[in-house]
């Protein structure tokens, strides 16, 4: 072999992205001048050069090449003892080509890159972030995740707190910022704060500098603010529908409701209810008939005869009918439809003023249907209406303008029985729009049904 070469025996270490360099020695032990060139193999052949590529060497001649390494600084750099190849391929005998080997070590290093996703956050509860850790290094990487805030107003939380991050990749953390206090209404509150991104570096490299972000979170009211303007809208839209409820349609239905109840009206809800009940008063007064009739010369005459016959007394006897051929008020018949006014006026702390409202004449009974007490000028005090049988309405004045009362069951009051309203003023209202009157002025509408009572003969 007319070439040799060796590679210097020193150590060589190399940090990624930085540079080192290897002698190389070259021996033409030949006769004749020979040309060298050098070829780098095995793993850091993508990143070292020769430098001259070629030597040519006279016989007995040497000469001297640089090797040049330099490791990217890359996550695919990796750290550790890498071998290196360096073949001299003489080119006149490519046979007798010449490989030297050896060692060289390759740092490992640390770089971090950090996000802060997303940098401002607002809500009534929470805020919630996401912290993205990228470990650009060469070995895996744990870090340690913190936060700190510049009040005590908030308070923070990793999960997790502790993330181990290969070469080349990225992890994720969630971050919580949390009110102490909750914020129900006002001006929203703003909370900075910063995570803090720790690398825990091995040994023999140098301690890494913490990565910190700024981040805000901005605390938000819980009602927002046009909360109450939309109640004080909703209460005054409320205000006016009950205004326009007393003001316009409340008077209106009640003047409808009385209009509605006529003696027409009345007449024919009475005939209806006659003729429902007409059948079994027929039932009743033919069972009575009978039952008179049995033992006597009357009941053979009446079993004889139809309803124009003649009785004992020497006068007609009238069939059992439905009451359609009584007159209205006549024992048998339909009741007669009545009604009564009275209007009571009384000074303030004059005493009680008591006036009779209708008084049932002799052999009639009168059924109390309707009662309408009126109080036009917002009076104060107390008005009680009353029969003979006792109290019917005990009012307080002051409580309404018009009130309409209407039995289902009717107020029975007797013959010669009285209606009475009595009012005591304590105070004289005044009407809108008019002069102060110097007299309580209250008055009574009666509505009933006024009938003869049965006598026995």
């Amino acid at each position: 072999m007319s070439v040799s070469a060796s590679l210097d025996e020193s150590s060589v270490v190399v940090e990624p992205g930085g540079e080192a360099e290897l002698p190389v020695q070259v021996l033409n032990s030949g006769t004749t001048v020979e040309e060298c060139r050098f070829e780098v193999v095995g793993p850091c052949a993508d990143w070292t050069t020769v430098e001259p590529e070629t030597l040519s060497l006279y016989p007995g001649a040497t000469g001297a090449a640089t090797v040049k390494l330099r490791p990217p600084r890359s996550p695919l750099t990796a750290p550790g003892e890498i071998p290196l190849g360096l073949r001299v391929v003489p080119t006149s005998e490519h046979s007798e080509t010449t490989v030297l080997e050896r060692g060289v070590t390759v740092r490992p290093f640390t770089e971090v890159t950090s996000e802060l996703v997303p940098r401002g956050s607002n809500s009534a509860w929470r805020g919630r972030h996401k912290v993205a850790v990228d470990n650009r290094g060469n070995t895996p990487l744990p870090v340690v995740l913190s936060a700190r805030g510049a009040t005590e107003r908030a308070k923070m939380a990793f999960e997790p707190a502790e993330l181990t991050v290969p070469p080349g990749e990225a992890k994720f953390a969630t971050l919580r910022v949390r009110p102490t206090q909750r914020l129900w209404r006002g001006t929203p509150i703003t909370h900075p704060f910063q995570a803090v991104v720790t690398p825990r570096t091995g040994e023999g490299q140098d301690p890494y500098e913490p990565v910190v972000l700024d981040g805000t979170y901005e605390q938000q009211a819980i009602l927002p603010r046009w909360l109450p303007r939309a109640l004080a809208a909703a209460v005054l839209v409320a205000a006016l529908l009950v205004g326009l409820w007393y003001a316009l349609l409340r008077p209106t239905v009640r003047s409808a409701a009385r209009e509605a109840i006529t003696p027409q009206a009345v007449e024919s809800a009475v005939k209806q209810g006659d003729k429902e009940s007409g059948g079994a008063q027929d039932g009743q007064q033919g069972g009575r008939q009978g039952a008179s009739g049995g033992g006597g010369q009357d009941g053979g005459q009446d079993s004889g005869q139809d309803g124009g016959s003649t009785g004992p007394d020497g006068g007609k006897s009238r069939a059992p009918s439905d009451g359609s051929d009584a007159e209205p008020g006549e024992p048998g018949g339909p009741a007669a439809p009545t009604s009564a006014r009275v209007q009571v006026r009384d000074a303030v702390g004059g005493g009680a003023a008591e006036r009779t409202a209708y008084t049932v004449p002799d052999g009639k009974s009168f059924e109390l249907t309707d009662i309408v007490v009126q109080n036009p000028q917002g009076d104060a005090g107390t008005l009680v209406i009353s029969s003979d049988d006792g109290q019917l309405l005990n009012l307080a004045l002051e409580n309404f303008r018009d009130s309409d009362y209407h039995f289902v069951t009717p107020i029975q009051v007797a013959a010669k029985g009285k209606v009475t309203i009595s009012v005591s003023c304590r105070e004289v209202g005044r009407p809108v729009k008019a002069p102060a009157p110097s007299q309580c002025s209250e008055s009574l509408f009666l509505g009933g049904k006024i009938s003869a009572t049965e006598t026995n003969g």
